[in-house]
């Protein structure tokens, strides 16, 4: 099959990488491009980038791609886009062996499997590992639905990526180190803060099982990245209490876990002692309307002093009824 090239001008003004694809599903008509001089980044030339015609399957997948095409209501939307627009924002790739590495447009290329369309449009451009890491992870950190596994990897590639381009990152504690950090970069990138950055990335020390179920909802994000500080042997642990019991840790019971760990107590029993400890929020709670004490009491309480002074009455109350219980038995 033929491959179609067209020389841009300007890819900078012809398609921005950093773009993903609209929630609607339709992209985002690029606007006419004009001359104009093209940054060259890191010695690397941007003057063979163009547009080709490609076929899909000399599109291979992203080493190590953190994102997962969802076939969701959103993707629907990309695929009935396509079949009636086509392509109208090109794929990016650079060229790797006998073919090409997909940097964005994985949605897109599914999207064209799926309706049996052979080629799709993308965008040539030639970048080091680095830059390649660091344009696949913005393209799609953006996108709406992203799960917590997708972003704790994604930001953890892009970190290693700054990294290895001579930047400082401190990713697992914040002690006083230079001002610019990578995991600061990051999360200015993407709207999130240096320490939420941090606390995804510790989330890609969970063993997959846990990991998973910070997918489902089933352990909250907090929560998990408390456990993702104990060794891989007691999450193992904790997981087979959690089947057993039925239960996930709350917040403060994975602080109490990550404690017990560092002092060196933390076994099977000792989890699932605290995987059996109550939540503060499965504690039955009584309600009053306080208008209806106010007209018992005809005064005003705060409200401490007023819920003593209720379970004083409850208990005086109780104790004459024991009373008087005792006496009707005795005649």
């Amino acid at each position: 099959m033929t491959e179609k090239t067209t020389k841009v001008p300007s890819t900078d003004e012809l398609v921005d990488i950093l773009l993903p694809d609209d929630k609607s599903g339709k992209s985002v008509t690029p606007a006419t491009p004009k001359t104009k001089t093209i940054k060259i980044e890191e010695d690397i030339s941007m003057q063979s980038e163009k547009i080709m015609n490609l076929p899909i399957n000399k599109l291979a997948e992203f080493e190590n791609h953190p994102f997962r095409v969802q076939q969701d209501e959103d993707f629907q939307k990309l695929v009935d886009s396509i079949k009636e627009n086509g392509i109208l924002i090109p794929a990016v790739a650079r060229p790797k062996g006998d073919g090409y590495e997909l940097i964005a447009g994985h949605r897109r290329k599914f999207a064209c499997q799926i309706l049996g369309i052979e080629t799709m449009p993308v965008l040539v451009r030639e970048l080091t590992n680095e830059q390649a890491v660091i344009s696949m992870v913005d393209s799609n950190v953006q996108r709406e639905n992203i799960l917590p596994s997708e972003k704790a990897f994604a930001y953890k590639m892009k970190l290693d990526a700054l990294n290895r381009q001579g930047k400082r990152s401190d990713l697992t504690s914040t002690p006083a180190v230079s001002k610019f950090r990578t995991n600061e970069k990051v999360g200015s990138d993407s709207g999130d803060s240096r320490e939420q950055v941090r606390r995804y990335v510790r989330l890609t020390e969970l063993i997959p099982q846990l990991l998973r179920l910070v997918d489902e909802g089933k352990i909250g994000f907090r929560p998990a990245v408390e456990l993702s500080y104990l060794p891989k042997e007691q999450q193992t642990l904790l997981l087979s209490a959690m089947e057993a019991e039925e239960s996930t840790p709350s917040l403060a019971q994975a602080l109490r876990l990550k404690t017990l760990c560092g002092e060196g107590t933390l076994n099977e029993d000792s989890i699932i002692d605290v995987i059996r400890e109550q939540k503060a929020n499965q504690k039955e709670q009584l309600k009053i309307p306080y208008d209806r004490v106010r007209e018992i009491i005809k005064t005003d309480m705060p409200p401490k002093a007023l819920e003593d002074y209720i379970i004083k009455a409850v208990a005086d109350y109780y104790k004459r009824q024991k009373a008087r219980e005792s006496r009707e038995s005795a005649r």
